[in-house]
């Protein structure tokens, strides 16, 4: 006569280490993710410190000749932006362009205006666009009054600057009716009828005394640097992540222990 006695299973047990091997593999893959994420936020903080420490270096260089223009088809712009350069010509006030900008006022608020981009005709026929400065909406009517009044021979000191790639939330330029919004060195240049352009922008320093132009000298220098904060931030989310879990797997492991056998007896 065979025993009627159940015999004892794992069922009840194995949904539960199973469950628990599937939480413990899916808590190791999203930390393995955190963790990436905060190491490439540390190779980012590199990174970006040694770029402000190499352009600090170049804006308090002494300036250096332009580019020439043999130089032009092989320059990486970016490589050099921000160094300090000087370059002699002569002004071409009846191409240059206006582009929207703004500029800080004294008490904080920002003034409506433009960028004056005029193209500086080097001696042996290259062009550089030249950003003299900045101008409030309410001179641009006047501009041409004081162009008048320039001297067109000019020797610029300032920064070299890459051709501004335009921000998918910023209007397209229109050409035709003048209104541009992105300092775009090629579009500006066809717009014109301009040719042999550098592939870089000078912005101007400020003039050493009053003129009654644009105002340069206004490039602002800054380099939002919060790598180090978001670093700590995803480390802290995998801290936490391995603490809930470590909590978790502490609890069911305790309620294991303190519940009682249910197996049938024989």
């Amino acid at each position: 006569m065979t025993s009627s006695t159940p015999r004892k299973t794992q069922q009840g047990r194995a949904p539960g280490a199973s469950g628990l091997i599937l939480l413990t593999v899916c808590t190791l893959a999203a930390l393995a993710v955190l963790l990436a994420l905060g190491k490439w936020q540390l190779d980012r903080l590199a990174w970006k410190e040694d770029l402000i420490g190499k352009i600090t270096a170049r804006v308090g260089a002494p300036p250096t000749p332009a580019p020439a223009e043999g130089g032009w088809p092989a320059l990486d712009v970016h490589a050099d932006e921000y160094r300090r350069v000087t370059a002699s010509g002569r002004y071409d006030f009846a191409r240059q362009t206006l582009v929207h900008a703004n500029a800080p006022k004294e008490n904080g608020l920002v003034r409506a205006g433009y960028v004056v981009l005029t193209p500086l005709r080097l001696a042996d026929g290259g062009v550089i666009l030249v950003n003299r400065g900045f101008v409030p909406m309410e001179m641009r009517a006047a501009l041409a009054g004081v162009d008048a009044r320039t001297p067109a021979d000019a020797t610029v000191t300032g920064l070299l600057r890459a051709s501004q790639i335009r921000d998918p939330f910023v209007p397209a330029d229109d050409p035709a009716t003048g209104e541009w919004f992105t300092r775009d060195i090629a579009a500006i240049a066809a717009a014109q009828g301009l040719q042999r352009v550098a592939p870089f922008i000078i912005d101007a320093d400020a003039p050493a005394r009053y003129t009654e132009g644009p105002r340069g000298g206004l490039t602002v220098i800054s380099f939002p640097n919060r790598h180090l904060e978001y670093a700590m931030t995803w480390f802290g989310l995998a801290a936490t992540l391995l603490g809930v879990y470590g909590v978790f797997v502490w609890r069911r492991l305790r309620e294991r222990r303190s519940a009682p056998d249910k197996t049938p007896s024989p």
